[in-house]
């Protein structure tokens, strides 16, 4: 069960990489999206188990690749030039 609730958390240097460089041009915006969405579909069964450790594996998957998904997001640079043509 610890290492279903610690392995997501080992996505916190990814984000603070990403934060430092100001860019996360290196990282697939395709790649990003596709597992945030498989994480996301593969949550329903995960909040309906009676396995303890599957139930917290995907709480906290979830909050933490969503939270990846926003920073690299924010700092990519192909969503930063759609940001700018908006204006």
């Amino acid at each position: 069960m610890l290492s279903g609730i610690l392995m997501p958390f080992c996505n916190i240097p990814l984000i603070l990489r990403t934060r430092k460089r100001g860019s996360s041009e290196d990282i697939s915006l395709a790649w990003v999206i596709g597992v945030w969405a498989c994480f996301v579909g593969m949550a329903p069964a995960s909040f309906q188990t009676t396995d303890m450790v599957l139930y917290l594996f995907g709480i906290v998957n979830v909050i933490f690749f969503a939270a990846i998904l926003a920073a690299l997001l924010y700092f990519h640079p192909t969503v930063k030039n759609l940001t700018v043509i908006a204006r």
